[in-house]
C-alpha cells in the first residue's frame, strides 16, 4: 500500500511539474537579508538594543500556481559575524502568497533542507526556515527565522532572525 501511495505522489509531482513547464508557470526569487541580534553590551543611554549580526543572500527557482502557491528549490549563503560562521543552505521552499489588497500580497514561506558550514570540516545538518512578508507581485519586505541543526560553539544548533527584501519574477508564458 505504501508503494501505491508513493507512486501516486510521484506521478502527481511529475505531472504538475510537466504541466507547469508547458504553461511556463515558473518563478525566480532573489532574497537579500541582514541578521539581527540582541546587543549584549546594551546600555539604555548609549547603545541600541538590536544590532546587525550578519548578512545573507538566497536564490531560488520553481513552479507557481497563479502567483498564489509556490514550490521551488533554493540555495544561498548566510554569514554570521559574531559566531564567525559561513553556511550554505540547500532547501525545498513552499510558499503561500495570497492577495490581501489590489496589489498587495502577504508572503508566507517555509523551507526545509540541508545546511553546510564552510571551512568547518564536514559540519552539516538539517536546515529550516520560516518567512513572513508583505509586498507586491515582484518585490516584498520580509522577516525570517532560520536554524541550522548542527553543533557549533557548544550549542546544538545555530539560528538567526533576519530582515530583508525579496525580488520575485513570475514567468507566465503560454
Amino acid at each position: 500500500m505504501k508503494k501505491v501511495w508513493s507512486s501516486l505522489l510521484l506521478f502527481f509531482c511529475i505531472a504538475s511539474s510537466i504541466q507547469s513547464q508547458v504553461k511556463r508557470n515558473t518563478y525566480l526569487q532573489f532574497d537579500v537579508a541582514a541578521s539581527i541580534t540582541q546587543n549584549s553590551d546594551y546600555d539604555s543611554s548609549s547603545s541600541s538594543f538590536i544590532i546587525p549580526d550578519g548578512t545573507g543572500a538566497k536564490i531560488g527557482y520553481g513552479i507557481h500556481y497563479n502567483k498564489w502557491v509556490t514550490l521551488g528549490i533554493h540555495s544561498g549563503i548566510d554569514w554570521q559575524w559574531d559566531s564567525k560562521l559561513v553556511a550554505i543552505p540547500v532547501f525545498l521552499n513552499f510558499g503561500l502568497n495570497p492577495k490581501v489588497g489590489r496589489e498587495t500580497r502577504i508572503m508566507m514561506h517555509a523551507g526545509y533542507g540541508k545546511g553546510f558550514a564552510i571551512g568547518r570540516n564536514n559540519l552539516s545538518g538539517e536546515y529550516g526556515k520560516l518567512k513572513l512578508g508583505i509586498g507586491a507581485d515582484d518585490v516584498a519586505l520580509f522577516a525570517e527565522v532560520a536554524a541550522y541543526h548542527f553543533p557549533f560553539n557548544d550549542e546544538k544548533s545555530v539560528g538567526n532572525i533576519s530582515l530583508g527584501v525579496s525580488l520575485i519574477d513570475f514567468f507566465h508564458y503560454k
